[in-house]
């Protein structure tokens, strides 16, 4: 079978350097999601407990996913924040489990005590919503070799919908994870090792985020790889009307949507579906070589 590694033609890019992995970037890659929280907004509390959450990871390997990743502290609007002991307790015995996936093992968090105690116990990357905007945050990563996601949020998740302005979001976005970018460049670490998110849903409305996917390359600093993550995300539900378990469709639209706009890493839920979506799509672009 024709697999999205082999069909879709994309500009050459560096290869990502994520802890025990060489990732290399020259086509999309898929990471799945699995949340360890009791409150995520579409699926919280099915994978809490540390043998369901293992068996979703192993289903979603299975399945096609690339990288994993690891979230112990919900980031859905309005959600409040967790105690570094719980998101920990959640993390370590899953980490544990998938240490020898064979993948790279990203964990979601924005605290730097956490990144220092998953990094010991073999993350592979650091997905940052704060976009490592303190200086803990940097010295956490920075002598570690995992790659770091440098995401956009307005705020924080408490806050984060309450009324989201800018006057030029694409330029906003921009010019914010470049600096994030060139503050963890500063502090030693490597360019090979930075990925950058535009935060869809983070912070944003739902003009803002249409204007983030359709102008992608826009919104991104110049030379830095891209992780987007769209899945059953609440602009979804705005157009379509459908409510999150119902909005596949949606998801896998908007998914191609970033990914014909550069993405390298897509970041979703429905792992096969989206692989299926990405061969399909591949084989069609590969076809006007």
């Amino acid at each position: 079978m024709t697999t999205p590694s082999s069909t879709i033609p994309l500009r050459p890019v560096p290869t990502l350097r994520c802890g025990r992995f060489e990732l290399a970037l020259d086509r999309p890659r898929i990471m799945g999601v699995v949340n360890l929280t009791a409150d995520s907004f579409s699926d919280g509390g099915r994978w809490l407990e540390p043998s369901t959450a293992i068996a979703h990871a192993l289903r979603l390997l299975k399945e096609g996913a690339e990288l994993l990743d690891l979230g112990a502290e919900s980031t859905r609007p309005g959600a409040p924040p967790v105690p570094a002991e719980v998101e920990l307790a959640r993390l370590r015995p899953v980490l544990r489990a998938l240490a020898d996936a064979g993948v790279p093992l990203s964990v979601d968090t924005r605290k730097p005590e956490v990144m220092r105690v998953v990094l010991d116990a073999g993350a592979d990357m650091i997905n940052d919503v704060a976009g490592f905007r303190t200086e803990a945050a940097i010295d956490a990563v920075g002598a570690s070799s995992a790659a770091c996601c440098v995401m956009h949020m307005l705020g924080d998740p408490l806050t984060m919908q309450q009324a989201p302005v800018y006057r030029d979001v694409l330029r906003e976005v921009r010019d914010w994870l470049a600096a994030r970018v060139a503050a963890l460049q500063h502090a030693g670490v490597e360019s090979a090792r930075i990925v950058v998110d535009p935060g869809i849903g983070f912070g944003k409305t739902l003009e803002d985020n249409l204007a983030l996917l359709a102008r992608l390359p826009e919104a991104l600093p110049p030379g830095v790889p891209a992780l987007v993550g769209v899945s059953r995300k609440s602009m979804l539900g705005a157009i379509t009307g459908r409510p999150v378990d119902e909005r596949l469709p949606a998801s896998l639209a908007a998914m191609l949507a970033a990914v014909a706009r550069g993405a390298r890493i897509v970041r979703v839920h429905d792992v096969a579906a989206t692989r299926d979506a990405l061969v399909v799509w591949g084989a069609i672009e590969g076809a006007r070589a």
